[in-house]
Protein backbone atom coordinates (compact mmCIF):
# COMPACT_ATOMS: atom_id res chain seq x y z
CA UNK A 1 0.00 0.00 0.00
CA UNK A 2 2.89 2.10 0.80
CA UNK A 3 4.30 2.06 -2.74
CA UNK A 4 1.18 2.88 -4.50
CA UNK A 5 0.50 5.55 -2.59
CA UNK A 6 4.72 6.77 -3.47
CA UNK A 7 3.49 5.95 -7.12
CA UNK A 8 0.80 8.70 -7.01
CA UNK A 9 2.14 11.40 -5.23
CA UNK A 10 4.78 10.86 -7.94
CA UNK A 11 2.61 10.95 -10.94
CA UNK A 12 1.12 13.90 -9.26
CA UNK A 13 4.58 15.89 -9.14
CA UNK A 14 5.46 14.81 -12.34
CA UNK A 15 2.11 16.46 -13.71
CA UNK A 16 2.68 19.09 -12.20
CA UNK A 17 6.38 19.92 -12.95
CA UNK A 18 5.64 19.06 -16.61
CA UNK A 19 2.68 21.37 -16.48
CA UNK A 20 4.96 24.20 -15.16
CA UNK A 21 8.04 23.32 -16.95
CA UNK A 22 6.93 22.61 -20.95
CA UNK A 23 5.74 26.00 -22.54
CA UNK A 24 5.22 24.32 -25.52
CA UNK A 25 2.96 21.43 -24.37
CA UNK A 26 -0.56 21.30 -25.81
CA UNK A 27 -2.83 24.03 -24.39
CA UNK A 28 -0.52 27.21 -24.68
CA UNK A 29 -1.89 28.93 -27.26
CA UNK A 30 0.86 31.75 -27.66
CA UNK A 31 3.23 29.39 -29.67
CA UNK A 32 2.59 29.67 -33.05
CA UNK A 33 4.39 26.90 -35.12
CA UNK A 34 6.11 27.27 -38.24
CA UNK A 35 6.60 30.76 -38.47
CA UNK A 36 9.94 31.96 -39.73
CA UNK A 37 10.75 35.31 -39.74
CA UNK A 38 12.51 36.07 -42.71
CA UNK A 39 16.26 37.30 -43.93
CA UNK A 40 15.71 41.43 -44.12
CA UNK A 41 12.85 42.15 -41.81
CA UNK A 42 13.16 45.98 -40.57
CA UNK A 43 11.31 47.36 -38.42
CA UNK A 44 8.72 50.67 -38.62
CA UNK A 45 11.49 52.82 -37.41
CA UNK A 46 14.16 51.31 -40.22
CA UNK A 47 11.23 51.77 -43.02
CA UNK A 48 10.93 55.75 -42.01
CA UNK A 49 14.53 55.89 -42.66
CA UNK A 50 14.62 54.54 -45.81
CA UNK A 51 11.47 56.45 -46.97
CA UNK A 52 12.89 59.38 -45.89
CA UNK A 53 16.39 58.43 -47.99
CA UNK A 54 14.37 58.33 -50.83
CA UNK A 55 12.76 62.08 -51.03
CA UNK A 56 15.37 63.69 -52.56
CA UNK A 57 15.16 61.35 -55.84
CA UNK A 58 11.34 61.53 -55.78
CA UNK A 59 11.67 65.30 -55.71
CA UNK A 60 13.89 65.14 -58.77
CA UNK A 61 11.34 62.54 -60.74
CA UNK A 62 8.92 64.16 -60.00
CA UNK A 63 9.86 68.30 -60.34
CA UNK A 64 11.86 67.46 -63.72
CA UNK A 65 11.37 64.29 -65.28
CA UNK A 66 6.94 63.55 -64.75
CA UNK A 67 6.96 67.49 -63.95
CA UNK A 68 3.74 66.23 -61.29
CA UNK A 69 3.83 64.70 -58.22
CA UNK A 70 4.83 60.79 -59.07
CA UNK A 71 3.94 57.13 -57.44
CA UNK A 72 6.33 55.83 -54.77
CA UNK A 73 4.73 53.32 -53.65
CA UNK A 74 2.27 50.19 -54.92
CA UNK A 75 -0.49 47.83 -53.45
CA UNK A 76 -1.39 44.05 -54.11
CA UNK A 77 -4.01 42.33 -52.04
CA UNK A 78 -2.69 39.01 -50.52
CA UNK A 79 -4.80 37.11 -52.22
CA UNK A 80 -3.32 38.55 -55.22
CA UNK A 81 0.40 37.66 -54.52
CA UNK A 82 -0.64 34.27 -53.32
CA UNK A 83 -1.94 33.64 -56.49
CA UNK A 84 0.82 35.19 -58.50
CA UNK A 85 3.24 33.21 -56.50
CA UNK A 86 1.17 29.48 -57.05
CA UNK A 87 0.84 30.62 -60.92
CA UNK A 88 4.30 32.09 -61.82
CA UNK A 89 5.98 28.47 -59.56
CA UNK A 90 3.28 26.73 -61.88
CA UNK A 91 5.18 28.45 -64.59
CA UNK A 92 8.54 28.21 -63.95
CA UNK A 93 8.60 24.47 -63.60
CA UNK A 94 6.65 24.17 -67.00
CA UNK A 95 9.56 26.16 -68.19
CA UNK A 96 12.28 23.79 -66.66
CA UNK A 97 13.17 26.37 -63.45
CA UNK A 98 12.88 25.62 -59.68
CA UNK A 99 11.52 29.14 -58.61
CA UNK A 100 13.43 30.78 -55.58
CA UNK A 101 11.74 33.71 -55.07
CA UNK A 102 10.33 37.38 -56.56
CA UNK A 103 12.51 40.30 -57.59
CA UNK A 104 11.08 43.59 -57.70
CA UNK A 105 11.72 46.08 -60.57
CA UNK A 106 11.02 49.98 -60.71
CA UNK A 107 9.63 50.70 -63.51
CA UNK A 108 7.52 53.76 -66.16
CA UNK A 109 4.84 53.71 -68.57
CA UNK A 110 5.90 54.78 -71.55
CA UNK A 111 5.23 58.55 -72.62
CA UNK A 112 1.75 59.52 -74.08
CA UNK A 113 0.75 62.26 -76.06
CA UNK A 114 -2.09 62.53 -73.85
CA UNK A 115 -0.55 61.99 -70.52
CA UNK A 116 3.17 63.00 -71.13
CA UNK A 117 5.37 61.08 -69.41
CA UNK A 118 4.04 58.13 -67.75
CA UNK A 119 3.86 57.50 -63.98
CA UNK A 120 6.43 54.92 -62.14
CA UNK A 121 5.45 51.47 -61.74
CA UNK A 122 6.73 48.63 -59.40
CA UNK A 123 6.36 44.63 -60.80
CA UNK A 124 7.17 41.28 -59.77
CA UNK A 125 9.12 38.78 -61.98
CA UNK A 126 10.10 34.92 -61.05
CA UNK A 127 13.57 33.95 -60.38
CA UNK A 128 15.35 30.76 -59.78
CA UNK A 129 17.84 27.81 -61.97
CA UNK A 130 17.17 25.62 -64.45
CA UNK A 131 15.99 22.31 -62.85
CA UNK A 132 18.55 19.68 -63.24
CA UNK A 133 19.34 16.46 -61.65
CA UNK A 134 18.99 16.60 -57.60
CA UNK A 135 22.51 14.08 -58.48
CA UNK A 136 25.60 15.65 -57.65
CA UNK A 137 29.68 14.51 -57.55
CA UNK A 138 29.78 18.06 -54.94
CA UNK A 139 30.45 16.34 -51.27
CA UNK A 140 27.97 20.13 -50.36
CA UNK A 141 25.47 21.56 -51.36
CA UNK A 142 25.85 25.04 -52.38
CA UNK A 143 22.54 27.17 -52.23
CA UNK A 144 22.52 29.53 -54.80
CA UNK A 145 20.15 32.72 -55.93
CA UNK A 146 19.00 32.01 -59.43
CA UNK A 147 18.27 34.69 -62.14
CA UNK A 148 15.35 36.27 -63.92
CA UNK A 149 13.37 33.42 -65.29
CA UNK A 150 13.62 33.70 -68.92
CA UNK A 151 9.85 34.04 -70.12
CA UNK A 152 8.24 33.85 -66.99
CA UNK A 153 5.45 36.30 -66.55
CA UNK A 154 5.50 39.18 -63.83
CA UNK A 155 3.12 40.46 -61.81
CA UNK A 156 2.49 44.36 -62.39
CA UNK A 157 -1.02 46.57 -61.82
CA UNK A 158 -0.51 46.94 -57.37
CA UNK A 159 -2.69 49.96 -56.77
CA UNK A 160 -0.63 53.15 -56.14
CA UNK A 161 -0.55 55.30 -52.58
CA UNK A 162 -3.27 57.56 -51.34
CA UNK A 163 -2.17 59.98 -52.93
CA UNK A 164 0.32 58.62 -55.35
CA UNK A 165 3.07 60.75 -53.86
CA UNK A 166 2.08 59.87 -50.38
CA UNK A 167 5.19 58.78 -47.67
CA UNK A 168 5.72 55.80 -45.36
CA UNK A 169 3.69 55.18 -43.41
CA UNK A 170 0.12 55.86 -45.37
Amino acid sequence: MKNVSLLIIGAIIGALATYYFCPNCAGHDDVVEGIVKPAGVITPEEAKTLDIAFNTRHQLISEQIVMRPDNRSAWWSLEDVRNYLKYAENQSHELGYRMDGVRLYLGAYPDTNEEGVGYTTMFFVPTGMQALSEGSSMPFHFKRQGGDIPGGDGLNMGSSGHPPNSNYPQ
